[in-house]
């Protein structure tokens, strides 16, 4: 089950996932599980699921929730796919594909709820990471912002959400995208290191087929409070909190 270079993490409520040093979860993927909030989804995709998590945390949390995870790297895939099995989770199906050729694998208008921890910086911008692996997680290499929103609207149900986190210099290109696509932005919330700090994260909701307008942003999300973790990242964290990375 296990292979070399890889090591089973706790995500709480007996729930555990294989990652490796390549492949392994961060504080925003935590954060954008938790802000997305499949508890009360009929059915859900994670876009760009990696080796799982997010799509893991909500089968832990709602264990009734039709959910797919949709990653373009095969090595990913199979660590997802092998996390599934290690937990004999039978709610996730895993879908080794190019989010920008879903058609006929998975049905458009249908799901509840499109989550996406994109790539945080646009191709042609800033320097490339020479291994394959870190490129395609931290440029749109091989998809762009358009790309995902346009996946999201296609997958959603109308009046489904899509949730995203960025960096705080995309959320121009963001907005503007999602409303290209049909989604209006509706909830967004800043993550900072500590007060005194910029942020250095942003989540973001989107409705598909909202009306224009009423975005609702939220208090700002500390993640360092006195020199700890603040009190709502404990809580986010709870008896997963030992899985944690930088």
């Amino acid at each position: 089950m296990i292979k070399a270079n890889e090591r089973i993490e706790p995500l709480g409520s007996g729930i555990s996932m294989i990652v490796s040093d390549m492949f392994h979860f961060s504080t925003d993927t935590i954060l954008l599980a938790d802000f997305a909030g499949a508890d009360k989804a009929k059915r859900a995709v994670d876009l760009g699921a990696g080796c799982g998590t997010i799509p893991l945390l909500w089968a832990r949390d709602n264990k009734t929730c039709e959910i797919a995870a949709v990653e373009i790297q095969s090595e990913c895939c199979d660590m997802a796919s092998r996390s599934v099995r290690m937990n004999n989770i039978d709610n996730i199906t895993v879908h080794n594909a190019d989010l920008k050729e879903l058609k006929g694998r998975l049905s458009f208008g249908y799901y509840d709820l499109v989550s996406c921890n994109p790539p945080y910086k646009p191709d042609g911008t800033g320097i490339k990471n020479p291994d394959c692996e870190k490129l395609l997680a931290r440029h749109e290499e091989s998809c762009t912002i358009d790309d995902i929103t346009l996946a999201a609207k296609n997958l959603l149900r109308f009046g489904g959400r899509f949730c995203l986190c960025q960096r705080p210099e995309r959320l121009t290109d963001i907005l503007c995208s999602m409303r290209k696509n049909d989604l209006e932005p509706k909830r967004l919330r800043f993550v900072q290191q500590r007060k005194g700090k910029p942020p250095k994260l942003f989540l973001v909701e989107g409705r598909r087929g909202g009306k224009p307008g009423g975005l609702i942003v939220s208090d700002t999300l500390y993640i360092e409070e006195n020199g700890d973790w603040s009190d709502e990242m404990k809580k986010i964290y709870g008896s997963y909190k030992e899985g944690y990375y930088e």
